[in-house]
């Protein structure tokens, strides 16, 4: 009997991680293609330059390639990483300290997905406000060979972090209480649906995104600056620079569409990462080997 409870708990953690890992993948590639437009107006917003001039309105899917190319891996990894975590911790932890475990393995998830998240952020941005027409794999390449691997191609690393462990430390946690607000409340402690998920977690991203919409700003004038400026650019330094020339406005610049952005991504990036994960583990479920 104790060696089937082993195995049933194996193969729970096993189903899990890759219902996790493959629900993660299809939520983000499922979000960052609907919403990609407000996006791109959110970074046009921020741009030094100007709306204007980074592009305005025309071609509002420029980019779109290398975000399709990192939105499904980071959005995997991400949580591959929190579930983990949170499922380690749950049985090990008391409940009132639980969301400290929900900031720390948010935390945790972030790094790991910012690994694969920076550099597509990098060509995607300057893809974004560019006026030319240079593929990603060239934009990406130049970054490379003329900054460097870390300064170039990973630039904004730090500010990125920087953004979304703040962002997650208040996403996540606000996302757990209102699902178990949602459920203890409203559902008698049933399991809530997808779309209850979804409405959760709308609530904490459009939370989360205007409330982090300075941090957001100084990681787009970083990733987006010129080689020579960037040498001497620090989180702080920008920081400083734009309140003092632009104020509290252009801290905020594109809070509107970031907020629009990340409110109508939660209710379809949980949503659909609930939805995925759900009909991944049915499936691994149905072909489970049986215990002999």
């Amino acid at each position: 009997m104790e060696i089937q409870t082993i195995v049933t708990e194996q193969y729970n953690q096993q189903n899990m991680m890759w219902s996790a890992f493959l629900g993660g993948g299809a939520a983000g590639l499922f979000v960052d293609v609907v919403l990609f437009p407000l996006d791109t107006l959110k970074t046009r917003l921020q741009a030094e330059q100007g709306f204007k001039s980074a592009g305005g309105f025309r071609g509002i899917y420029k980019g779109l390639g290398p975000q399709l190319v990192g939105s499904a891996p980071q959005a995997a990894l991400f949580f591959l990483t929190y579930e983990s975590i949170k499922e380690y911790c749950e049985p090990r932890v008391p409940k009132h300290a639980m969301p400290l475990v929900y900031m720390f393995g948010a935390s945790v998830a972030e790094v790991m997905a910012c690994l694969v998240r920076v550099p597509m952020e990098v060509v995607k941005q300057r893809k974004q406000t560019s006026a030319g027409y240079k593929s990603s794999w060239k934009i990406l390449m130049s970054a490379y060979k003329y900054e460097g691997f870390f300064k170039g191609v990973y630039r904004g690393f730090g500010s990125t972090i920087m953004r979304e462990i703040p962002f997650s430390v208040i996403q996540f946690p606000t996302l757990e209480f209102c699902k178990s607000m949602y459920r203890t409340k409203l559902k008698n402690n049933i399991h809530l649906d997808s779309w209850e998920v979804a409405i959760c977690g709308s609530l904490a991203g459009g939370l989360s995104a205007a409330i982090t919409t300075p941090l957001d700003v100084v990681k787009t004038r970083i990733m987006l600056a010129d080689r020579k400026t960037a040498k001497s650019l620090t989180f702080l330094k920008v920081f400083k620079r734009i309140f003092k020339r632009e104020g509290i406005r252009g801290l905020f610049s594109g809070v509107v569409p970031r907020t629009l952005w990340i409110f109508l991504g939660g209710y379809i990036f949980f949503g659909s990462y609930d939805f995925a994960k759900n009909t991944v583990y049915e499936i691994l479920e149905e072909r489970r080997p049986p215990i002999r």
